[in-house]
């Protein structure tokens, strides 16, 4: 080839170089929602504002960004299941939705990176950080890393039906119970005056899932006075506390019938106790934000018609007054979920672009006129949301979350065991609390366990 048409190639090949637009981008979003179904405002949020919104800031960058959500309408579990299995052979979303109590086994089974072993300094410098407290930053951070952001955090109260508190005799204005003792006569009153309702539900069984754990066993236990481990971060396997948690839903399920027995044990008994609170047969449901916010939100499966004159809220009693954890009379607990990046992306920079861009002050208040919640950011309130604005004030000082531990996914799997065997009436709650005793021996090792 002579020097001419050598020359001549390359200045084409140059010159094609410089026409020839950057390729395009493709990310992937999924999380445990559904247009229409479960977490319906969460996916119309990402179609309708995260998606587009995005795009258009990435044409603005001189960057071509192609975003799609992969619905998910599966249980939490399932999902959890889902991603392990995706992180862990290169599969899957760019950005996943994550419960932060699964980050810590995550980590340790190395399916998760550090975000900014992924984003580098555009970790570091984001402007979010400043809007963030550190406890709400913790909730997706292990051993001082950040792995993911939180949507914003929550915590759990006893929702009530006013209607049939009203029925039941009881003044629906003034009602708070300050023990389990008042607690349990305010659900058999409402059975006597109708036998065929279950006052109270209290989660409990294998099939709810962490749900079991973090709205029933953590709700009951906290008001012994202790927690899932002592101060030293050790499982506590055996006590007086755990006892009477397990007594309280022998009482609640086996001895009186003052819930729905059936529904802790079915594959979709977490729906069918939402179908009873809705339709009237449940009177007080121990439950998280998000069983306010989304579950019975009018155009919800589970709306709960004319929801602000027929639904209201009490604070978790103590099983004695002063008897709770610290020595409060009130207890609660709070967890987090969000969004992490998938450890195996193919494009790190832009997956943490986008998942900051949801996490902007901007998309956070876009999220917010469909579904006002706790969000992370202090600079996104919850201007019209009633029930927020008060538990703002009045639960979250009496918090406690879970241990930031590997093994408490497994653990948790043991208390959700526990609970359906005292439930299922099949064993005692001492027989039960000896079985939990030695399956979390078998876990953690006794040496970080302890008895009372």
């Amino acid at each position: 080839m002579s020097n001419r048409l050598r020359s001549y190639f390359i200045g084409l090949a140059a010159a094609t170089a410089l026409v020839t637009p950057a390729l395009a981008v493709d990310l992937t979003i999924t999380c445990r929602c559904v247009e229409g179904g479960v977490n319906s405002e969460t996916a119309v949020w990402i179609k309708q504002d995260v998606i587009p919104g995005f795009a258009a800031k990435a044409k603005a960058d001189g960057k071509d960004i192609n975003v799609a959500l992969k619905e998910f309408g599966g249980q939490d579990e399932q999902l959890t299941q889902q991603l392990a299995l995706d992180f862990s052979t290169g599969a899957g979303a760019d950005i996943s939705g994550f419960d932060g109590f699964l980050i810590p086994s995550f980590v340790e089974g190395n399916l998760l990176k550090p975000l900014e072993d992924l984003g580098g300094d555009a970790v570091k410098n984001w402007e979010g950080w400043g809007h963030i407290a550190q406890g709400s930053r913790d909730l997706m951070s292990y051993k001082g890393k950040d792995y993911g952001l939180a949507l914003g955090t929550d915590v759990r109260a006893i929702f009530t039906r006013k209607d049939l508190l009203q029925a039941a005799g009881i003044d629906p204005a003034t009602f708070q119970p300050k023990s389990w003792a008042e607690l349990l006569d305010a659900a058999r009153a409402l059975k006597k005056a109708n036998p065929d309702s279950f006052p109270l539900q209290l989660n409990a069984g294998v099939n709810m899932g962490e749900a079991t754990t973090m709205q029933g066993y953590w709700m009951a236990l906290l008001g012994t006075g202790e927690a899932v481990t002592d101060a030293d971060g050790k499982y506590i396997v055996s006590s007086p506390g755990i006892l009477d948690t397990l007594k309280l839903y022998k009482t609640i399920y086996v001895d009186e019938q003052l819930g729905d027995q059936r529904a802790q044990l079915l594959a979709d008994g977490r729906n069918r106790t939402f179908t009873n609170f809705r339709d009237g047969k449940t009177m007080m449901l121990v439950e998280g934000d998000w069983f306010y916010n989304s579950v019975m939100a009018p155009g919800a499966e589970f709306a709960v018609d004319d929801r602000a004159a027929k639904v209201g809220w009490a604070s978790m009693p103590a099983e004695e007054p002063g008897k709770g954890l610290r020595g409060q009379d009130f207890v609660t607990v709070s967890g987090g979920t969000g969004f992490v990046i998938n450890p195996n992306t193919a494009h790190p920079a832009e997956a943490w672009d986008l998942l900051a861009f949801m996490n902007s002050a901007d998309q956070l208040n876009a999220f917010q006129k469909l579904r006002e919640a706790r969000r992370i950011r202090d600079d996104v309130p919850t201007p019209n949301n009633v029930y927020l604005q008060e538990t703002q004030k009045s639960l979250l000082p009496l918090t406690t979350a879970r241990p930031n531990d590997p093994n408490y996914n497994k653990v948790s799997a043991e208390i959700q065991r526990m609970t359906e065997s005292v439930v299922s009436g099949e064993l005692s709650p001492e027989d039960a609390m000896a079985q939990y005793k030695a399956a979390v021996i078998g876990i953690v090792g006794e040496a970080n366990t302890v008895s009372k």
